[in-house]
């Protein structure tokens, strides 16, 4: 047998070890903290993120080299920008898989030579897209959802990969962008036994 202090230090131990355990027991876990963020801030933070601006914003050439043209943002490739033509021969099997212009807002390549999209809420942009548009079209890589179909460079395969919340929140933010008159030029498409662009 244990001497009584011995017992009296057990009965202790378990006495806290026991109140403790009730304390936990009753205690209801804080619900972890979210930050809401708006539709149209989270579609910021993926349009930025996943780099639409890289090739539907043109471009300003500076001293520390081309930057976007933040007063043209997502407006795509400019109507009034002259394309240079690809010279003969370039671009194929063992060569250039693709050339773009210096604004990285046409891209000449087997397919052709494709434009950027102007992603502005102007009637020359996504004016008349609902967000179900933008959905059919970043699942299937057709214009407007049903149309032609959606070029390279534009990375639509891994845009079917959002989801729904995150493509409506991209819309919403592109929706929510100053409108740009913007009339992208339509793509051409490759000259039968030559090089794009020519």
């Amino acid at each position: 047998m244990y001497p009584r202090t011995h017992r009296r230090s057990l009965l202790g131990i378990f006495s806290v070890a026991a109140a403790l355990g009730v304390v936990v027991a009753c205690t209801k876990p804080e619900p972890p903290r979210t930050t809401q963020v708006s539709p149209v801030e989270r579609g910021l933070y993926l349009v930025n993120v996943v780099g639409c601006g890289d090739c539907h914003t043109p471009k300003l050439f500076t001293a520390n080299g081309p930057e976007p043209d933040k007063t043209r943002l997502l407006s795509g490739h400019p109507a009034d920008a002259k394309l240079p033509s690809v010279p003969p021969g370039i671009i194929g099997p063992d060569q250039w898989g693709a050339l773009a212009n210096n604004e990285l807002t046409a891209w000449a390549g087997p397919w052709g030579v494709s434009y950027t999209a102007n992603l502005t809420p102007d009637a020359t942009g996504l004016g008349s897209w609902t967000p179900e548009i933008f959905i059919q079209a970043m699942r299937t890589g057709k214009h407007a959802g049903t149309g032609r179909d959606i070029l390279p460079p534009m990375p639509w395969m891994d845009f079917a990969l959002m989801t729904d919340e995150d493509l409506r929140a991209v819309f919403a933010y592109l929706k929510s962008l100053p409108p740009i008159s913007n009339v992208v030029p339509a793509p051409v498409p490759p000259a039968p036994d030559s090089a794009p662009g020519e």
